[in-house]
């Protein structure tokens, strides 16, 4: 092969329930993750050396050395079939930078995934689950798609079943919010945290694929402290719930904030409530869920 193209999604959480710290650091999670029909598409190529670009929305703010997930992939799948990472990585970027939608883990899944076929190595669906672990918590699901419960720091996956298509709109803020200073201010706000557990009604909403049902058991443990650390993630969660959603929350760590509609056209006119407000850079409107890392061309 000579190029080869993998489409990614990003993500929502419709329940993120977040244990007290663990002496390895990371927290105990039951996170919900509905995959969404927003993409990042990573294009592999054969290279001298392994190099990463980048084009799209905010493609300045991505980082192109090894700290990027997508040049770790590589290694990570190199490294496991003895071979020399080679590769030129292009991310064509359209999920949110450092927004909560977990854009940089999409990356890492779709990088990949585009190796794996570039390279011809055969890997099971085992091994890559097994690297996509180590890249980050959020990379198993990148992979997979579709809606899962994730585990343990996020990364041990359970399929879920979802009965319909749920719509959103995700408002972008300026600039970033550090996941592990959100953390950091949870772990201050929330001294007595307990087990987390995921929630039964919302396991039955996303059954039942009525928005109606999902809307009142939306839940983020890390809202709050997203919310301390960027107060104005406020004022774009009260405009889209005048503006008629029927639920808002923060997204993962933040600072996008999501919106769950009705249906697409109440999504329309609520994503142009929000861009008209000045409370947000821009509002996109997506369904869910949506497959994982999938290759489209080579």
């Amino acid at each position: 092969m000579t190029a080869v193209t993998v489409r990614v999604p990003a993500k929502v959480n419709v329940q993120l329930a977040v244990g007290p710290a663990r002496p390895d650091g990371f927290h105990d999670l039951a996170n919900v993750f509905l995959a969404v029909g927003l993409y990042d598409e990573v294009t592999a190529t054969p290279a001298d050396s392994l190099r990463i670009t980048c084009s799209g929305p905010d493609a300045d703010k991505v980082p192109l050395d090894r700290t990027n997930l997508a040049a770790r992939a590589a290694e990570l799948l190199a490294a496991r079939f003895g071979l020399v990472p080679d590769v030129h990585l292009h991310i064509a970027k359209d999920i949110p930078v450092a927004g909560g939608m977990a854009g940089g883990s999409a990356d890492g899944a779709a990088a990949l995934v585009a190796c794996d076929a570039l390279w011809g190595t055969g890997a099971s669906r085992a091994e890559l689950l097994d690297i996509c672990a180590e890249l980050g918590s959020d990379v198993p699901f990148s992979l997979v798609g579709g809606a899962a419960l994730g585990t343990g720091r996020g990364e041990k996956l359970t399929p879920l079943e979802v009965g319909g298509t749920f719509h959103w709109v995700f408002a972008a803020a300026d600039g970033g919010l550090s996941t592990p200073a959100v953390y950091r201010e949870f772990d201050r706000l929330t001294p007595g945290a307990s087990a987390p557990s995921a929630s039964p009604a919302l396991l039955a909403a996303l059954r039942s694929g009525d928005p109606f049902e999902l809307a009142p058991v939306l839940t983020n443990d890390l809202q709050s402290a997203a919310l301390s650390l960027r107060p104005s993630l406020a004022d774009p969660l009260a405009v889209g719930m005048a503006a008629g959603a029927l639920a808002s929350l923060v997204s993962g760590s933040g600072p996008t904030t999501a919106f769950l509609a009705e249906d697409k056209p109440s999504a329309r006119k609520l994503a142009d409530a929000l861009t008209a407000s000045g409370t947000c850079r821009s509002a996109r409107v997506a369904s869910s869920p949506a497959p994982g890392a999938t290759v489209v061309s080579g």
